[in-house]
């Protein structure tokens, strides 16, 4: 999807810390948490709160991104949703473990690619954690594993003002035949998809995965996720806590 890749897996040196909103939510409709994604970006972008990072499932829908051509659509049986971010067209689905992180990208470099390049990293490590190799391949984003290449882990993303919203969906364990069959996901003609747990030979929740993609999400980009509780809803935060985290 958006950007260009490695091969060679980078090695990315984590930031210094600073404060962040972690969102556990369970399983949102995609237009829903598009909203919530820009509305938590124009208050990260005023300086009303720190970044955050959203972790979720969506139910089944296909997203298209602005390169999204025509033919890449078959006989999609839900709901299609055109967006802003970057890339061609995904699926989405339960059992795809899906990060939105709302990061300021000018206390990250101010640079896309490099931020791309980031969260193939923090994909990677979360992969790691349970004994499976993620790579990059050359001219593609996302992640994969070789041999033969599979995708894993679908990447794209939007920048306004430097401030982040979309993000990664990493395959946990759902039936991947949608990416293939519905449409011709991320543009790629004849790419195999697969999913941690097909590669783990065992069943695998999105519960079990959150805890170690949180973990490298924070490695990477150098934050300290505080778990906010999701019955609060993002309005109702108490503007101290936005003060304490904010450093």
């Amino acid at each position: 999807m958006t950007g260009g890749s490695n091969g060679a897996r980078e090695d990315t040196v984590d930031a210094v810390e600073s404060g962040g909103y972690l969102l556990q939510l369970g399983l949102v409709p995609y237009r829903e948490a598009w909203e919530l994604q820009r509305s938590l970006a124009a208050a990260v972008s005023q300086g009303a709160m720190p970044e955050a990072v959203i972790l979720l499932e969506h139910p089944p829908v296909v997203t298209l991104g602005r390169r999204t051509s025509p033919d890449e659509l078959r006989d999609v049986p839900v709901e299609v949703v055109e967006t802003d971010r970057g890339g061609k067209s995904t699926y989405h689905g339960p059992g795809q473990l899906v990060c939105y992180p709302i990061l300021d990208l000018k206390r990250h470099g101010k640079d896309l690619k490099k931020y791309v390049r980031d969260l193939e990293e923090a994909l990677i490590r979360t992969l790691a954690a349970f004994g499976i190799e993620g790579t990059r391949i050359e001219g593609l984003t996302g992640v994969w594993l070789q041999s033969p290449p599979r995708k894993v882990a679908s990447i794209g993303v939007h920048v306004s003002r430097w401030v982040t919203t979309h993000g990664y969906a990493l395959n946990v364990d759902l039936d991947p035949a949608p990416f293939t069959d519905w449409i011709t996901a991320c543009g790629l003609e004849d790419a195999a998809f697969t999913t941690m747990a097909r590669e783990l030979g065992r069943p695998l929740t999105v519960d079990e995965v959150r805890p170690a993609a949180a973990a490298a999400i924070a490695e990477v980009f150098g934050l300290a996720l505080e778990e906010v509780p999701a019955e609060d809803g993002p309005g109702l935060w108490p503007q101290p806590r936005h003060a304490a985290l904010a450093r």
